[in-house]
């Protein structure tokens, strides 16, 4: 296997390269014969610029190959530190600090990124937002990778209804799914799946016990007993959070798994919420003697587990 081959997405193959002035890229590749649409579609992802969204820095075209090079992000995607082997991660993944990478994901400072993409004119949609698109960079600030690359894969990207939903597919909201029909509210949805995985620490599409039948979205959205969603939390997270923030969190978790795309909140108003969340929770873990009195976004909020 090519050694410089990191992955392999819904676009295509992922390399990483170098270009000539020293910068570490990420390159996706995949056939496909030369189109301007291509090039129109790049060059409007291109014009997007945010510190928490993964840069579209170029594209190629040529022997009926399509290349879309990106800035290269050396910490992996937020799901390797989540249920990734676990020698891939060391850090000490607390609430506060899932809570700040939610933050980066959803708003980031001064600007926004999904809550942003959504506030353009045209508008943008991401459409495949999921916890292995959020990257993390050496400061472990949250990148928000793959912005309407959807875009160009055409109609036949999406699954219809089944029985077995797969990793990615449960981050589909139930419009997209059986209508083919993305909107913000449907980003709202993927954010919601994205939240529940940060809270639990493995993947949505996972029963929460041996004998069950349903997945933790499923459970989320039946369930009308707090102490009951208290069960799936990751237990790395016991001891570091308030009653107070976790329902809250939770509260907005069911919010935006709500199978009526007009009942989810405006990603807006989850940005406001977690944004509320992280400095009760802030505050008073610092009152109780947990965590430190200065609040730094990024690598300050980490520590490693022995």
């Amino acid at each position: 296997m090519d050694k410089n081959l990191i992955g392999e997405g819904k676009f295509g193959e992922v390399y990483k390269g170098l270009l000539q002035d020293g910068m570490l890229v990420a390159i996706k590749k995949r056939p496909g014969a030369p189109t301007q649409e291509f090039i129109d579609e790049v060059r409007f992802l291109a014009s997007i610029q945010h510190r928490n969204l993964v840069t579209l820095l170029g594209y190629c075209q040529e022997n009926n190959l399509q290349f879309l090079i990106y800035e290269y992000i050396p910490n992996g995607s937020v799901s390797i530190h989540l249920y990734g082997p676990s020698q891939v991660s060391r850090q000490k993944l607390e609430f506060k600090h899932r809570l700040s990478i939610a933050l980066g994901a959803a708003k980031g400072d001064p600007l926004q990124s999904l809550a942003h993409l959504h506030s353009l004119s045209p508008r943008v949609v991401h459409k495949d937002f999921k916890t292995a698109n959020v990257l993390v960079d050496e400061d472990f600030i949250a990148k928000v990778a793959d912005a309407g690359l959807r875009n160009f894969l055409g109609r036949t990207d999406v699954a219809g209804p089944s029985s077995q939903v797969t990793a990615d597919e449960i981050f589909l909201a139930p419009e997209v799914k059986e209508f083919r029909r993305f909107s913000e509210k449907s980003d709202v949805y993927s954010f919601g799946v994205f939240l529940l995985e940060l809270v639990s620490g493995r993947e949505a599409s996972s029963s929460p016990s041996p004998d069950s039948s349903q997945d933790l979205v499923e459970l989320v959205q039946n369930s009308r007993d707090f102490s009951n969603l208290l069960k799936i939390l990751d237990e790395r997270l016991w001891s570091t959070f308030t009653n107070e923030g976790m329902e809250e969190f939770i509260q907005l978790i069911v919010r935006c798994l709500d199978p009526s795309s007009e009942r989810r909140p405006s990603m807006s108003d989850v940005v406001t919420e977690l944004d509320r969340t992280l400095d009760k929770e802030m505050n008073l873990t610092t009152v109780m003697g947990e965590g430190t009195p200065t609040v730094t976004l990024g690598s300050h909020l980490f520590r490693a587990t022995k």
